[in-house]
């Protein structure tokens, strides 16, 4: 497996010369400048990969190529849209960037209620808490239907934070959730995430699904033509968030999508964390069965509380084995060296690390830590050494 290393370019407090003092060897990044729908030239991501080459790596992945919310509605002009979204997998397959991230997360990406809780041992982890999420919908937001998604449980402990929280703390939370927005994109207030939801409230499950369905119909045949693999990122966390549905949570919405056009170009990025985060889902099953498909991986753990809550762990210490997840990738590598595909190996980066050490004095995207994620790296790294030695991938 090669590995890789998030990077957000122009936005990102970690340095290229500093990436390459953990051995990564990949490049996973985006043009986070470009709004979404707006066509990537070829000249900007010429640029791009020549800034990345030139400190010493490849820029093979990229995350993301968003997909427009106007996509994820049905609404506006969507030829329009499909056809930019085309054009830019076209600039990007003639630098020969060819494996493309992207969620169908509606308005939100990745989601937490915390950018900061306390580690056993110091240092800091992303945490999502379920009464912190029931109280921004039901307190703050005051989202009607949203007494009907959480527990009279989780309701009223919702309602005893709310109640002792001062306005920092409301102020801080939301912040929190608007974090996972790439990127120089728009984070939203109490006010302004009430407007932005104000067009998604007719969205319903079935709807999102068919809305999918064209993107997948309209964008896999222009990919497969460019040789180029999409590999669409599982909802993080894997729940409806703010009464919006949310369709790629589970292995029956995998099997779902990579059904809906049956195609190589149609695959998977195996995000452990994201999955893991669901009770139901088996993980290492999950990257077994769907290991032809995979073409881009995030590895981390989570530790889930049973009320729905969950926390970022240390990569080798939460409650997916993520040795039995690696020796199933590194086994389906093996097989696509056997069949003798150009896309034998699979890129994988350490994902939301811990802040550790002196992290949090750099300031960098919540997740996205320095040592934090050199940790995480060295782990896998020596995992996947390990299972290559005693042969259990052979």
């Amino acid at each position: 497996m090669i590995e890789g290393w998030r990077w957000y370019g122009e936005f990102d407090r970690i340095s290229l010369p500093e990436i390459a003092q953990t051995g990564a060897h990949s490049i996973v990044t985006a043009l986070h400048a470009i709004p979404y729908g707006a066509i990537w030239p070829r000249d900007a991501i010429a640029a791009r990969k020549m800034q990345i080459r030139q400190a010493g790596f490849d820029w093979t992945v990229v995350e993301s190529l968003p997909v427009h919310e106007d996509i994820k509605r049905g609404t506006g002009d969507l030829p329009a849209l499909f056809a930019a979204y085309r054009q830019s997998m076209a600039n990007l397959a003639a630098e020969g960037i060819e494996v493309i991230c992207y969620n169908f997360m509606p308005l939100l990406d990745w989601t937490r209620t915390d950018l900061a809780a306390p580690v056993h041992n110091g240092g800091t982890c992303l945490r999502f808490s379920i009464e912190k999420m029931a109280a921004l919908e039901l307190f703050m937001l005051e989202r009607p239907g949203a007494e009907n998604d959480y527990s009279e449980t989780v309701a009223a402990a919702a309602k005893a934070w709310f109640d002792a929280a001062d306005d920092t703390d409301r102020e801080t939370l939301i912040a929190a959730v608007m974090a996972g927005l790439p990127g120089s994109y728009t984070r939203y207030d109490v006010k302004g995430l009430k407007s932005a939801l104000i067009p998604y409230r007719d969205l319903s499950r079935p709807a999102l699904r068919e809305n999918f369905k064209r993107f997948l119909q309209e964008i896999v045949p222009a990919a497969e033509e460019l040789g180029v693999k999409l590999a669409v990122h599982p909802d993080d966390p894997p729940r409806d968030l703010l009464g919006l549905p949310r369709i790629v949570s589970n292995r029956d919405d995998i099997a779902w999508i990579l059904s809906a056009v049956d195609s190589s170009s149609n695959g998977l990025t195996l995000c452990t964390g994201s999955l893991g985060a669901n009770p139901a889902n088996d993980v290492p099953q999950i990257a077994r069965e769907f290991a032809e498909k995979v073409h881009f991986a995030h590895l981390r753990n989570v530790r889930k509380l049973p009320d729905g809550s969950f926390e970022e762990a240390a990569h080798l210490e939460g409650d997916t084995d993520l040795a039995l997840v690696a020796a199933f990738l590194l086994e389906a590598e093996r097989k696509r060296s056997r069949q003798g595909r150009v896309d034998a190996q699979i890129v994988f980066r350490p994902d939301h690390g811990h802040e550790l050490l002196n992290d949090s004095e750099r300031d960098t995207h919540p997740g996205y830590p320095l040592i934090g994620r050199l940790r995480g790296l060295a782990e896998l790294r020596g995992l996947m050494a390990g299972i290559r030695h005693a042969g259990v991938a052979a």
